[in-house]
């Protein structure tokens, strides 16, 4: 389906795809906002589950290079943990394929008040490291994998969910664990964009156009999370999962 592709329709997924990739750094949830958004100027879906992908994983490359080079994250010491993130998507794309995915649809936003109470209540003492509940080994190879098989198998609140792990079990700091979440879900997100290549289901046109607002949304994004830390992050991530549960339940 040929979209007509009008300034209005341009500008306004630009700036959708500038708040949500600043949403997406902050709290994670991006896809919430962008897929629906190509949906409404009359993408079909799998195009627009393909082209969402595109322009996320730009928005999640630039966050992830940006927390890199400001060593929150180190990428030599994650191999595993990046590697077994991309296996789980691989096998999610595969999943998806064979199975309909839309009972996930009613369990999460369950899953996202969860997330938001647990982030509501959280100590302010967000930036200590806590103790670490699982080994990093058996982190990588049962929670990241689950994490890249959710992601690439359904995705939304995907980094929410990956946030809420590197917290919970794995002991980091809210700002370490958004530098994580973005690295591993520019790796799922780069193993689904890479299906879809193949396929041809990507509406370049609008995508790209999404590309430039994902990039500058996420090196704002960024930069405040670094900058403002916890005192930021936290108030976001709770206000988006209460807000992603509510219109979810409503639509």
């Amino acid at each position: 389906m040929d979209i007509n592709l009008s300034l209005e329709v341009a500008l306004f997924l630009f700036f959708i795809a500038l708040v949500a990739s600043w949403v997406d750094v902050l709290a994670g949830g991006g896809g919430l906002i962008t897929l629906p958004a190509l949906l409404l100027v009359g993408v079909p879906p799998h195009s627009a589950l393909a082209t969402n992908k595109l322009q996320a994983s730009f928005g999640t490359l630039i966050s992830s290079w940006y927390f890199i080079r400001k060593k929150i994250v180190n990428i030599k010491e994650n191999k595993l943990m990046i590697l077994m993130t991309l296996l789980g998507s691989v096998g999610g794309s595969w999943y998806a394929l064979q199975v309909d995915a839309s009972f996930l649809n009613n369990i999460l936003p369950f899953m996202l008040i969860t997330i938001g109470f647990y982030y509501l209540y959280m100590p302010s003492t967000a930036n200590i490291h806590r103790a670490k509940k699982v080994s990093y080994v058996l982190f990588s190879i049962m929670i990241a994998s689950l994490l890249g098989f959710y992601d690439g198998f359904f995705g939304p609140g995907a980094g929410m969910l990956m946030g809420f792990s590197f917290v919970g079990l794995y002991g980091v700091s809210l700002l370490q664990a958004t530098a994580y979440v973005k690295v591993l879900n520019f790796t799922s997100n780069i193993s689904s964009l890479s299906y879809f290549i193949l396929f041809g289901n990507i509406n370049y046109k609008l995508g790209l156009i999404m590309v430039a607002g994902q990039i500058i949304g996420a090196s704002i994004g960024a930069n405040m999370a670094i900058k403002y830390n916890s005192k930021l992050i936290k108030p976001v991530i709770v206000v988006v999962c209460f807000a992603m549960s509510i219109l979810i339940f409503l639509k």
